[in-house]
């Protein structure tokens, strides 16, 4: 008698399993670039209309990249206020300056970031 109530109980949980959501992770976060001049403010020797792309989290890392205001971004891993980043789509996928699509590490103040975030 018992068989038949587990057997039945088994088989609702494998039916139930297809309708639950699968867990979000750590790279399910994207979000843009903010705060930074628009690209038509771009002055590599100031500094202004981009947001840098580093090797490492800090402004003490070589700079590899840019990133432009409204940028899209993915991000999948964080050290204090730095992400590690990689453009998704924006003007970062035909930068002034660096390579395309840049990876690497940029500042949070300037990354409007949501979903599941590291």
């Amino acid at each position: 008698m018992a068989k038949p109530i587990l057997a039945a109980l088994a088989a609702s949980l494998v039916l139930a399993y297809p309708l639950t959501t699968a867990p979000a992770h750590a790279g399910d976060c994207t979000g843009y670039v903010v705060g930074v001049r628009p690209p038509s403010a771009y002055n590599q020797a100031t500094g202004s209309g981009f947001l840098a792309v580093r090797t490492g989290p800090g402004s003490s890392y070589r700079k590899i990249g840019e990133l432009y205001a409204g940028d899209e971004v993915s991000a999948y891993d964080r050290r204090g206020n730095w992400y590690a980043v990689t453009c998704m789509q924006g003007q970062c996928m035909r930068p002034f300056w660096g390579q395309p699509m840049p990876s690497g590490w940029a500042h949070g103040s300037y990354l409007r970031l949501g979903g599941v975030c590291p």
